[in-house]
């Protein structure tokens, strides 16, 4: 690389043997249409000993997608999923995108606050939800104070006292319309396949719209970092994640389905729950937070449990601290991954690779079709030499379009193409990005610049301390 550029594109994971990732860029259900041609009868979901095979999935998604057409469903309809893990999760986000729609994640633990605002934000029409007092309440109060028209209503763990009327639509009759789905013409470039929620670079929530391309490419450029560890159509994949989530999105789920692999999920983050899954089923590929690998290593019914079959245990979300990574490694036999991703970009831009060097404290190389430049702190623009701390910029196939209905914020984060991650970092020798903290979070002391990741890289060392 030549410091004064600092743009580059890391080659390392682009084999001559596939296709570019951005050559495969489809509208996001079509990932599933392509795996049920090929794993039909394999295993792809299971949930509390649940089980769905390809073909399973398949034939439930064309049902919803088409009922979801017959209540009103047209290219481009908002459509909210509003639930923790569950196999109406994957369904629904498939169906809605088959239909037509655009998925608009909620999370469940929200205030209704919260989620009045992304409602009415979104323009979301349609809220899926489970049979669930809490979630049902908070979502039967957006009928007549938000756009959302209708509750699809899906079965819960208890018996049902809710029925079929103007505003609930029970998951029963949705799914009676037959599975032959009208289909849509999507355009992957342009059209939205989901309307994901984030701060961003401010506090103030905003909707990336990320599109058909934006998403399945982003599975792809994974598909590619992991393309010589894994076995398509013979790994498993653990599923804590919750899925409204964009880390889970794509490589709990949309990667998963591209590789053909089981998804073993879960509805929520429990080491007890999880500990016969980890001795029995015996998931491959562990997507996890860093509080999450710290738990596992720590609790007593998941300490100790022998992960040294997994070929790829991937930290998100966070940075995970050595101290975290080094205590899960030795007491599972496992080792971690850290990648780094943002919701602007699908989420996936950088990753540690799983059969070459790891770099402890560095979010790895970007993967592939991914350019890169750190620009100067100050004015935003200037790239800075090699080694040098400045704000990190991607671009790329899965940098979103935009902010949707916002944009004085989408010209503020994207410019020129580059997607101004606002966090600060640097470029090693070879490549590898180590960051140091959001731009809005550094501090100056007697006029150094002081970053919250050094001063906790610090209280960690204290024996008394468990976590920071």
């Amino acid at each position: 690389m030549h410091p004064s550029s600092n743009a580059k594109t890391v080659d390392t994971h682009v084999s001559a043997t596939l296709p570019l990732p951005s050559q495969s860029a489809k509208p996001v259900f079509k990932i599933l249409d392509d795996s049920i041609k090929l794993y039909g009868e394999k295993p792809a979901l299971n949930f509390e000993d649940l089980s769905f095979t390809y073909n399973e999935l398949g034939k439930q998604v064309d049902q919803i997608a088409t009922g979801l057409q017959a209540v009103g469903v047209q290219k481009g309809t908002k459509v909210g999923i509003f639930m923790p893990n569950t196999p109406y999760s994957v369904l629904f986000y498939y169906g809605i995108l088959k239909a037509g729609g655009t998925v608009v994640n909620y999370n469940p633990l929200y205030a209704l606050r919260e989620i009045k605002f992304q409602a009415e934000n979104s323009e979301t029409e349609f809220l899926v939800t489970l049979d669930q007092e809490e979630l049902l309440n908070k979502a039967d109060t957006l009928v007549g104070e938000t756009p959302v028209k209708k509750i699809i209503v899906c079965p819960g763990a208890s018996p049902s006292e809710v029925e079929s009327n103007s505003t609930h639509v029970l998951f029963s009759d949705l799914v009676s319309h037959g599975d032959t789905p009208v289909d849509v013409a999507i355009d992957p470039a342009s059209d939205i396949a989901v309307l994901q929620y984030t701060g961003g670079t401010t506090g103030v929530p905003k909707a990336a719209m990320l599109t058909h391309a934006n998403v399945s490419v982003n599975a792809e450029q994974f598909y590619h970092l992991l393309h010589n560890v894994v076995e398509d159509g013979a790994e498993k994949t653990l599923g804590i994640l919750p899925l409204f989530h964009v880390f889970a999105m794509t490589v709990v789920m949309n990667y998963s389905i591209r590789i053909g692999a089981e998804i073993l999920l879960t509805p929520r983050f429990d080491p007890k729950l999880l500990a016969p899954i980890l001795k029995d089923k015996k998931p491959t590929i562990l997507p996890a937070a860093p509080a999450a690998f710290a738990a596992i290593a720590k609790h007593p019914a998941t300490s100790g449990i022998d992960l040294s079959y997994t070929k790829f245990c991937v930290a998100g979300g966070a940075p995970i601290p050595r101290e975290v990574k080094d205590l899960f490694e030795s007491k599972t036999g496992a080792t971690i991954v850290e990648a780094y991703g943002l919701t602007e970009a699908s989420p996936v831009t950088n990753s540690n690779p799983p059969d070459g060097v790891v770099k402890i404290g560095s979010i790895g190389p970007v993967i592939a079709e991914t350019d890169i430049k750190i620009v100067d702190i100050e004015d935003g623009e200037t790239p800075v030499d090699q080694g040098k701390a400045g704000e990190v910029c991607f671009r790329g196939p899965q940098v979103m379009l935009g902010y949707y209905q916002n944009e004085e914020e989408t010209h503020n984060t994207i410019r020129d193409g580059w997607l101004h991650t606002g966090d600060i970092g640097y470029m090693d020798e070879d490549g590898y990005i180590f960051l140091l903290d959001r731009l809005k979070d550094m501090i100056l002391v007697s006029g150094y610049n002081v970053y919250p990741t050094q001063v906790e890289g610090q209280i960690y060392k204290h024996p008394a301390v468990e976590e920071c």
